[in-house]
């Protein structure tokens, strides 16, 4: 029998010393201008790759301290991954940019919630120092690949029953919420979405969109180069009664319609993530801490409501309540699927805390890349509201999942990080 040192013995019961976890600050993100998904769309014959290099490329522009081979990773996300959205987007995107080739880089599918997957990927690697710097978002061009291009579902989900049929298709599944919840009228999601129109269209005004936007060339075959700087999509101006008749394109008499939904679109983002630490030895700006973060499953036919279990447990990570919340960063992609949190936690339709820009409805939502166009705006906020110290970036997820990321200011007195701040 081999025998057993006292050394060896007082390894084994020992107690583990535990990892430090590191701080992961969002020094800032970018996203290109958000086009028609048509044939006529600005991005029509723009590859999806190439609106993701350009995000990319932009955010070492703005960051002239970082040296670039301090980017210790490129995630980025593409719900179809194939064509111009394939071949590791992470890596084809780092190479196209200009970073060395010794830069990794993958690509991602949490569907909706890709962008925001990857930015809580890389976070837990930078946490626990196995990397220091990353850069991760995501791309969408629905234009070349329609939602649920070249999807073949297994037949057992239906057969098997498994989910509901209307799972597999996400405006189903916002009507499928107006069902089961009485009291989400359609009169409250067309004033939502004509609220979010025009809250956008004030943020605009004043100045809150532009400088996140990375101007993006575009080539038409017929008219030529041209250069895109604003956003295709919102319709300012948008009335209740405008949109009061709109067709319901899921469900004959349906409730869903193109006035309380996203539109389909193309678009890219980006963002820069590092340590704590790090940021502080780079000279980088900290715009905010990430606090928690947190996925959460739900019936597949009722997608819409992921987000609520998500908050619920990314805020018991957290240690807060949703009183401790000041701002929300709520993606729409149907305004009834935002009304169900709010109802959930008691929050009015209007409350002034809420997608104080506007949200997709009146932007677009380029499916995986939108949770850190999310985290984009969220940070300019928090600097516009040193009051403010936590907010959630919230967004629901096809085949029944919730998203959530809670954000602490670096402005706000009480800030617990350690970093130096500067002004976003």
């Amino acid at each position: 029998m081999t025998s057993v040192t006292t050394e060896q013995t007082a390894s084994a019961t020992a107690p583990r010393v535990r990892p430090h976890v590191r701080d992961v600050v969002f020094v800032e993100g970018v996203r290109t201008p958000f086009g028609k998904a048509r044939p006529d769309g600005i991005y029509a014959h723009t590859r999806a790759d190439d609106l993701a290099v350009k995000a990319v490329r932009e955010l070492l522009r703005r960051h002239p301290e970082l040296p670039v081979e301090r980017v210790d990773e490129v995630a980025l996300a593409a719900t179809t991954q194939s064509g111009d959205q394939g071949l590791t987007l992470g890596r084809s995107v780092a190479l196209l940019a200009g970073l060395p080739s010794t830069t990794p880089g993958y690509a991602i599918d949490r569907m909706c919630a890709g962008a925001m997957t990857a930015v809580t990927n890389t976070a837990s690697a930078i946490m626990v120092g196995a990397q220091d710097v990353a850069i991760a978002g995501g791309v969408e061009h629905m234009g070349h690949h329609p939602m649920g291009e070249g999807m073949d579902p297994n037949p057992r989900f239906v057969s098997e029953k498994l989910v509901d049929s209307s799972a597999l298709v996400m405006g189903a599944t916002a009507e499928n919420l107006h069902d089961r919840f009485s009291h989400l009228t359609k009169e409250r999601t067309d004033a939502f979405g004509v609220a979010s129109q025009a809250k956008y269209a004030q943020a605009l005004a004043d100045g809150h969109i532009s400088p996140d936007l990375v101007p993006v060339a575009t080539r038409d075959p017929e008219n030529g180069w041209g250069l895109a700087t604003t956003d295709e999509l919102p319709r300012p101006g948008t009335t209740v009664e405008a949109i009061a008749d709109l067709k319901t394109p899921f469900r004959p008499g349906g409730k869903v319609t193109a006035g309380n939904a996203s539109p389909l679109t193309d678009g890219a983002t980006a963002c820069l993530l590092a340590a704590g630490d790090v940021a502080e030895e780079l000279g980088l700006s900290v715009r905010m801490r990430m606090v928690s973060f947190a996925f959460a499953g739900v019936d597949p036919e009722v997608m819409g409501i992921g987000p609520i279990p998500a908050t619920e447990r990314a805020l018991r990570t957290a240690g807060l309540t949703i009183d401790d919340i000041g701002l929300f960063e709520i993606n729409e992609a149907f305004a009834v699927q935002v009304l169900s949190l709010l109802d959930h936690y008691g929050i009015a339709d209007d409350d002034e805390r809420v997608n104080v820009y506007g949200g997709a409805i009146a932007m677009g939502h380029p499916l995986a890349s939108t949770g850190v166009r999310l985290m984009t705006q969220l940070a300019r906020q928090f600097a516009q509201h040193p009051e403010v110290r936590y907010g959630i970036t919230t967004m629901c997820v096809g085949l029944g999942m919730g998203g959530t990321v809670i954000w602490e200011n670096p402005h706000h007195a009480d800030y617990s990080g350690h970093t130096t701040t500067q002004e976003a």
